[in-house]
């Protein structure tokens, strides 16, 4: 028998609100936990639903943690509900595409090793999508018994995050799923992200108690097998889900300005203090950016890497303006073609 209440299932007043009184009679809430070419799985109060996709959406408009309203006799997903957040990338060789990941997670784990894997600049990327997404981050350390110093790992972290909590922990070990537990809890959401091979699989089998599949990593890159292949929503006994999540070796950005500009904070801070509004944070006279390098509160490396993913992200958003404006146009023609077309 099905006990799980709305409130277990992540629902909360963002979702009460987008309601009408019609909709509450005659619809039902329900949390998807699986997407398919043509089906949802989803959990409502009355239990698992098979529904049918939103009419005028495709399999990649809806993520796993999305919520639905379904008419449970006919097994139909009437409606899509907007997202409270959302984690999003841009799709393979389509910069006006985001592909969405999960939706509706309340923090996310972004999961790196005390290893040759571990990579500021990866980090940073993630930062930006989990603020561009609006989710709160933790970042999750694994394999500290690989190195004699772990603690330089959690250092290194501070200088890009200061102010993001950081878990260090071997993922192996009995009882290390247990420093999560804090962000898990009735109504929560969690997701993990990271690279394969960093232990994601492993702290999902132990949050969750299912035997989810892990791989090796090769010892001579340190790299995974992509072991979950598919995104997933799991409970956590004691309460709260998880969706797993593949790992993701591309990440590619973009309309994610304002995350980038959070994961940089300090360098955005400094950047409203320079003399001229258009500083390339270069050679140019009073640069508040250059001052701080000089100063050593800033890190060079990271001022490059910044300027690297604002400008990634700046061409990824003007392709897709371009070919929003393209297909306008086109549109545009065809329905004036339409319209002088005669008879023969």
């Amino acid at each position: 028998m099905n006990t799980h209440t709305l409130a277990d299932l992540g629902w909360s007043a963002d979702f009460l609100r987008q309601l009408d009184a019609d909709e509450l009679e005659s619809l039902k809430p329900a949390r998807v936990t699986g997407v398919h070419r043509d089906r949802l799985t989803a959990l409502s109060e009355d239990g698992a639903l098979l529904l049918t996709l939103p009419p005028g959406l495709s399999a990649g408009d809806v993520a796993v943690g999305d919520w639905v309203l379904a008419d449970a006799e006919t097994g139909r997903a009437e409606r899509l509900m907007d997202r409270k957040t959302r984690i999003f990338r841009r799709a393979a060789g389509d910069a006006s595409r985001e592909q969405l990941i999960v939706a509706n997670v309340d923090t996310v784990f972004l999961t790196t090793s005390c290893t040759e894997e571990f990579n500021e600049a990866r980090l940073e990327r993630y930062l930006a999508l989990a603020h561009a997404g609006g989710i709160p981050p933790v970042f999750v350390v694994t394999k500290a018994d690989k190195t004699d110093d772990p603690e330089a790992y959690l250092d290194r972290l501070r200088a890009i995050a200061p102010a993001v909590p950081a878990i260090l922990l071997n993922a192996t070990a009995p009882g290390a799923v247990e420093a999560l537990r804090d962000w898990c809890g009735p109504g929560q959401t969690v997701a993990f992200l990271g690279m394969s091979g960093v232990g994601k699989s492993t702290l999902a089998s132990a949050l969750t108690g299912i035997d989810l599949e892990t791989g090796e990593v090769r010892a001579d890159d340190m790299k995974g097998r992509h072991t979950t292949t598919a995104r997933e929503m799991h409970a956590i006994p004691g309460g709260g889900w998880l969706i797993d999540t593949p790992g993701m070796r591309e990440l590619r950005l973009t309309d994610m300005a304002d995350g980038i500009d959070e994961a940089f904070a300090e360098i955005t801070g400094l950047a409203d203090e320079c003399r001229f509004r258009d500083c390339t944070h270069g050679p140019e006279p009073g640069c508040a950016v250059q001052a701080a390098i000089v100063a050593g509160q800033v890190d060079a490396a990271r001022l490059e890497r910044w300027k690297k993913l604002k400008a990634e992200d700046a061409a990824h958003a003007a392709t897709a303006a371009e070919k929003r404006r393209r297909g306008k146009a086109f549109s545009k023609v065809v329905k004036q073609a339409k319209k002088t077309k005669r008879p023969d």
